[in-house]
């Protein structure tokens, strides 16, 4: 109890839902999102997408920050707490962002490489098509972005929750709204650009399928970030008198408005420059590092635009990369007992060295791989379509057969709140959620086999 009553926490109800929100927006919104869309057709699938949103993805966000703020206490212990017998789920929700967070920061390291190649104006080079496969097959300068990238997470973290992760993400978050917005404004106002605005918002019902709704489902899964332990320690930090319900609500609002925003920036754009070839909206994880930087080189006013989109992307990762420390630093202080600021600086020198072999994955390292997967595409594989989908399973099987509904359903309106949607989230965490993540844990393994199911 003592523990409670020491930790820090969020000032107020918006620093709460603008740092979780910061967690939840990220690089999937940004590249992810934009090209499932384009090829499950447009309208279509956002429809899927904010249905799935507000039922799906609402009943796991408000159970794990409930948890987080009935025990106190960061994913590691915070089913413990609950259940002694169920602290294998809080050690496997542990070892999510443990895992996540090392690669993510070598991605994190390319953004940072092509925001500066833009703001420096070299946005017509990063545009080449050898640069980019240039640039990740190298030793020494993949690790130095990489490294000054968690840097720049390490200081917001060793700041602290009030000071640090909630200051930034007041400022930060407000920010990705802004430069998403006037990217949008502008690429949608490019002559040509109509016809990639239909392509995006007309509903096309034919390609509407089990296959589209897998996609919006996995998407969903990934972007909110949710099983990764991230929301359960951001709920620790929340003060008791908080309206759960609807900081959720407003947390959803954010992702799904930066996400459909990306799609905005991202569909008319690369439809106009590629004269409507579709493949070129389909182009998967390189869009954003390749497609898109030639997108930019082709417009009139692309090199300040690109130069302000990669910054906008910047701030994305950044956002999620601290909210993936903070939560392994909050797990090995919970764990440890030593200070924040001790643990911070092991977390950061563990990131840095593991790293390292992912940036190096692509150069050096390139000649290892399982079943085709590099060093980065293997930590990817276990995190996000094993170990996330079996957590948020697990948790819905805790919360139904241990704890029981009720659990969370009180801790919500402990705060004097009524939970308006109670009967409804029964439904949705016994029975809905359960079946669709099993639905999304056998598709992801499925597509790493090679076994095309989206």
């Amino acid at each position: 109890m003592n523990e409670k009553k020491q930790k820090s926490g969020f000032s107020s109800r918006i620093g709460f839902v603008l740092a979780a929100a910061g967690s939840a927006v990220g690089l999937g919104n940004l590249w992810r999102f934009p090209y499932l869309a384009a090829k499950y057709g447009g309208g279509s699938f956002l429809l899927v997408y904010l249905i799935l949103t507000v039922t799906f993805g609402f009943a796991l966000m408000i159970t794990e920050i409930a948890i987080g703020r009935k025990t106190g206490k960061s994913a590691l212990y915070a089913f413990s707490d609950l259940d002694r017998k169920s602290g294998f789920i809080g050690v496997l929700a542990s070892a999510v962002p443990i895992i996540i967070l090392p690669y993510y920061c070598v991605i994190g390291g390319w953004v940072v490489k092509y925001a500066w190649a833009f703001v420096t104006g070299s946005g017509s080079a990063a545009a080449a098509d050898e640069y980019f496969g240039g640039f990740i097959s190298q030793t020494g300068e993949p690790i130095l972005w990489l490294g000054i990238f968690i840097l720049a997470t390490m200081v917001v973290i060793l700041l602290g929750v009030n000071k640090g992760i909630e200051n930034i993400s007041k400022v930060l978050m407000p920010l990705l709204v802004i430069l998403s917005v006037v990217i949008a404004v502008f690429v949608v106002t490019r002559p040509g650009a109509g016809a990639g605005i239909a392509y995006y918002l007309k509903p096309d019902l034919s390609k509407i399928s089990a296959n589209a709704f897998l996609a919006a489902l996995g998407q969903l899964f990934y972007s909110m970030s949710l099983a990764m332990g991230i929301m359960i320690t951001y709920g620790s930090y929340l003060k008791k008198d908080a309206n759960i319900e609807h900081s959720v609500r407003n947390i959803e609002i954010f992702d799904t408005g930066i996400a459909f925003l990306a799609g905005l920036m991202i569909v008319p754009a690369v439809f106009v420059f590629s004269g409507g070839n579709e493949a070129s909206l389909k182009a998967g994880p390189t869009l954003m590092f390749i497609t898109l930087p030639k997108v930019f080189d082709g417009m009139a006013g692309g090199h300040i635009i690109g130069a302000v989109f990669f910054v906008l992307v910047l701030f994305a990762a950044l956002t999620s990369a601290i909210s993936l420390m903070e939560t392994v630093v909050s797990i090995f202080v919970d764990k440890t007992n030593k200070s924040r600021r001790f643990v911070t600086i092991c977390v950061t020198i563990y990131t840095i060295v593991m790293a390292i072999p992912s940036s190096l994955g692509f150069g050096v390292l390139s000649g290892i791989s399982i079943k085709g997967m590099s060093i980065l595409d293997m930590f990817d594989f276990v995190s996000n379509s094993i170990l996330m989908p079996v957590v948020a399973l697990l948790t819905c099987l805790f919360v139904e057969f241990v704890v029981k509904p009720k659990t969370v359903i009180d801790e919500v309106e402990s705060s004097s709140h009524s939970y308006k949607s109670k009967k409804v989230y029964e439904i949705l965490i016994k029975y809905v959620s359960p079946i669709l993540i099993i639905l999304i844990l056998i598709s992801s393994i499925l597509n790493a086999f090679g076994i095309n199911t989206l």
